[in-house]
């Protein structure tokens, strides 16, 4: 499953996501992972989250490293049941319709085939998306 929560900066997109790591952290059996570019969340999330800090990486910029990234992240521990991501403009540089429905669209495959649930805020407008993203909200 993909979920996106989009809206523009400072309609609490990421107090959103605090709370819902939290809810995945008290209610899933595996382990956890939140992704953002640098240290934001690190008091506000539970310790029993993974925080990774993506400018430590150097992924900020492609969607091709970033997706090899994640795989990473699932093959080196099968555990992982939900990975969130914040803010993923900031991570990587474009998140035109067309980049990000393709990004999306392999996201939820590899969730599928993996057992692997994502959510993913995006700093945008919800009207100046596409129907293909639209499905992920």
């Amino acid at each position: 499953m993909v979920k996106v929560i989009m809206g523009l900066k400072g309609s609490g997109k990421t107090k959103q996501l605090i709370d819902l790591v939290t809810k995945a952290v008290n209610e899933e059996s595996g382990d956890v992972i939140v992704i953002e570019k640098e240290a934001k969340m690190t008091y506000d999330i539970p310790y029993r989250a993974r925080l990774i800090f993506a400018n430590q990486y150097d992924i900020c910029g492609d969607y091709e490293f970033f997706k090899g990234f994640l795989s990473g992240l699932h093959a080196g521990n099968y555990d992982v049941t939900h990975i969130f991501i914040d803010s993923l403009g900031k991570i990587v540089d474009d998140i035109s319709n067309e980049k990000l429905e393709s990004f999306l669209a392999w996201v939820d495959a590899f969730g599928k085939k993996e057992d692997v649930d994502f959510t993913i805020t995006i700093s945008r407008e919800n009207e100046t998306v596409s129907e293909d993203i639209k499905k992920y909200f």
